[in-house]
């Protein structure tokens, strides 16, 4: 028979991950192959080149580009501070005059005498990338970057807002059907992840940036909270840039959705742990998922295959499993039967079908494309 792959989210108790660290222009690589690193021990830097300015002092000053030269107050190469004078036209008397500030702080790297403009370029930005997880440097990426190697519990989302950070994990519910409300978000979560259950509010999300909580995980948001939370409607194909104070990760998808009992144990068994986690999220071409990792066993000592290894087998019965499509929207189960024959669906249309056992206690059939397997 043939065999049939869903990808899927991951929800491992034990897995090895690779950090790819890579910076976005060439720079210099700070640690070595085999290196033990921590969270933030920053592996490579480099500078981004500044900004670049241009003042059009024919209209500033009300004169001809050949002109330039005998008003600018700054030569090419010299430094000039935000708001200081660049050229000046004294009137006549001194009355009438008109003066050219500079908008921005930096080195005057061009005068043209044929636009009449003046380019200042802003000094460059320094910019550092941290290991992310702690570990091992498995490879070198000259003059780019470094992969680190670490092991543990790995949990993917659905869905995530906000970058990278790390914190030990809190549990703030006793159930993963419980909401996340105010009231949970507590003083001593300051600088934590904090796990919930079904929904977040964006009431909880604001006490907890108010509180300095580092993240939240929970399995369900309403649309209508996170751009309340975000100040915006978010357009869900890339995120990961938001600087919104903490980090979001939704494990089930929009709505209320109970959070599946394998990720909430995974999640309560790990309270206490130090975890990263990012909330950058892409599902066109390229699929990002949110995580949540939870570093354990040491590297050298990890047997485990790597998160990235291609699947080595279909479905079958006893995998877990999500239904990605209404009305089970967000419901994870267990194959329980793989008909061979096509069935004929709601659409009228004939596909492969499998017969999955809630985590409610229902039974249900569902086309195979409407399931993601979950990589346990």
């Amino acid at each position: 028979m043939a065999l049939a792959y869903t990808p899927g989210l991951k929800v491992k108790a034990s897995a090895t991950f690779h950090a790819i660290r890579r910076l976005p222009i060439p720079g210099q690589v700070l640690v070595e192959q085999g290196d033990t690193v921590e969270f933030d021990t920053i592996v490579a830097k480099t500078s981004v080149p500044g900004g670049v300015e241009i003042m059009k002092l024919v209209h500033l000053l009300g004169i001809d580009p050949e002109e330039i030269g005998r008003y600018m107050r700054k030569k090419v190469g010299e430094n000039v501070a935000k708001d200081e004078i660049i050229a000046e036209k004294k009137g006549l008397l001194g009355m009438f005059g008109s003066i050219a500030k500079s908008p921005t702080t930096g080195v005057v790297q061009q005068v043209s005498t044929l636009t009449g403009q003046v380019t200042i370029v802003e000094p460059p930005v320094p910019l550092e990338i941290k290991a992310y997880v702690p570990g091992k440097v498995e490879r070198i990426l000259t003059n780019e970057g470094v992969v680190v190697r670490t092991s543990g519990a790995l949990i993917q989302g659905i869905f995530g807002v906000g970058g990278e950070t790390h914190g030990e994990i809190a549990v703030a519910v006793t159930s993963p059907d419980e909401m996340l409300t105010g009231d949970k978000i507590l003083d001593t979560h300051k600088g934590t992840i904090v796990v919930g259950g079904s929904l977040v509010r964006a009431e909880a999300l604001k006490k907890a940036i108010s509180i300095g909580v580092k993240g939240i995980v929970v399995g369900g948001v309403e649309d209508k909270d996170l751009a309340d939370f975000l100040g915006y409607e978010i357009g869900v194909a890339i995120t990961g840039h938001e600087n919104v104070g903490l980090v979001l990760i939704i494990t089930e998808g929009f709505g209320k959705m109970r959070m599946s009992d394998r990720t909430f144990n995974l999640l309560k068994n790990s309270e206490g742990k130090a975890a990263a986690i990012n909330g950058a999220t892409q599902i066109r071409a390229g699929v990002i998922r949110p995580e949540i990792i939870v570093p354990e066993i040491t590297p050298e000592t990890s047997t485990q295959t790597p998160d990235d290894a291609p699947p080595s087998k279909g479905m079958e019965p006893g995998m877990a499993v999500r239904i990605i499509r209404e009305p089970d929207f967000g419901r994870i189960g267990k194959i329980v039967n793989l008909p061979v024959d096509l069935q004929v669906v709601e659409t009228e249309s004939s596909v492969r079908v499998l017969e999955v056992a809630l985590e409610d206690g229902r039974t249900v059939v569902v086309p195979r494309a409407d399931v993601e397997i979950i990589e346990e």
